[in-house]
């Protein structure tokens, strides 16, 4: 495992980490949650990402049922939560003062850990000013509940404006950012982002390196039955896949003639491709089966074969 730091942050996080979007507490069983886990850990990932939204809280507490089985230290681990989706309640929504602060509570519940350590607002709050939001992520950090929080889908000028009001209320500002980032998605991690990464030391902890499962080939006829986009409650991304089908079935296929003359499947090419973004502090995958993410696993190594050369035949290719 290769092993970064998260932005110009002191902490390290292994260069691939293990999401549980979708699958823990929803599509996978308890057990194959933990498999998961252990495989991950076992191959060097340091880094779960989880978020209250996730099956409504029951990720978290998967997650956290598997943390304490383990018995694995927190100093060998990090694990994280986002905040905004927690219920249908007036105030279980959004980034004001008091969702953020019972929102953390529940997480740190529910993962059965002491602090997090990161700690991500989902989405940007237009009914919460920002001063509120950053202050209350601030003092969580002071409390020592927070090790470092940052934001999930917010574009540059909303990171800009946090650490604005961080440094004229002497608090402390957004660490990383997590953005969605593949072949087919450059935009926000390539030029929205671009000139945060010098200016602040922002970390990115990217999402969604194979495009929803296209990056795979199994959507080249449309959304393959057994797949996420299949389960309830996921019809805008089957929606999406529908959409895009036709236009990038062509470009999937030739991206994996690519990843075959390299000798890999075409999800470790696509992984690895992200992981040689120097902006990228770690990649997180998600799995079903212990044997998806095995394979998955190779694209730490599978870097050395992405040359020059072949990231200008990807960006020929995508027409980059």
């Amino acid at each position: 495992m290769e092993y970064r730091r998260l932005g110009k942050a002191g902490v390290k996080v292994s260069a691939l980490s293990l999401g549980s979007w979708v699958t823990f507490g929803q599509q996978i069983s308890d057990e194959v949650a933990a498999d998961l886990m252990k495989t991950a850990y076992d191959n060097g990932v340091n880094f779960f990402d989880n978020a209250e939204a996730y099956a409504g809280g029951r990720s978290e507490i998967v997650m956290g049922k598997i943390l304490r089985k383990m018995e694995w230290s927190h100093e060998t681990f990090l694990v994280s939560s986002k905040v905004f989706w927690g219920g249908s309640l007036p105030n279980q929504e959004g980034l004001s003062r008091k969702h953020v602060f019972e929102a953390c509570h529940n997480a740190l519940r529910r993962l059965q850990v002491d602090y997090l350590d990161l700690y991500f607002c989902h989405r940007p709050d237009p009914n919460t000013p920002i001063e509120e939001t950053v202050r209350a992520m601030s003092d969580l950090v002071h409390q020592g509940k927070v090790l470092y929080w940052g934001t999930s889908m917010w574009n540059a000028g909303q990171i800009t404006q946090a650490h604005a009001v961080a440094r004229e209320l002497h608090l402390v500002p957004p660490t990383m950012e997590q953005p969605q980032y593949n072949i087919f998605d450059r935009q926000n991690v390539e030029k929205e982002l671009a000139r945060l990464y010098s200016e602040y030391g922002l970390g990115t902890t990217i999402f969604s390196p194979l495009a929803s499962g296209f990056l795979t080939g199994k959507h080249n006829s449309g959304p393959k039955e057994g797949t996420r986009v299949m389960l309830e409650g996921m019809g805008w991304l089957k929606e999406g896949i529908t959409k895009d089908a036709k236009e990038k079935a062509g470009k999937v296929e030739q991206l994996d003639k690519i990843a075959k003359e390299l000798g890999f499947s075409l999800a470790v090419f696509a992984i690895a491709w992200c992981l040689k973004n120097p902006h990228v502090s770690t990649v997180i995958l998600g799995a079903s089966k212990v044997a998806q993410l095995s394979e998955n696993l190779k694209a730490v190594e599978a870097q050395a074969k992405l040359t020059p050369d072949v990231l200008k035949r990807v960006d020929e290719l995508t027409g980059i």
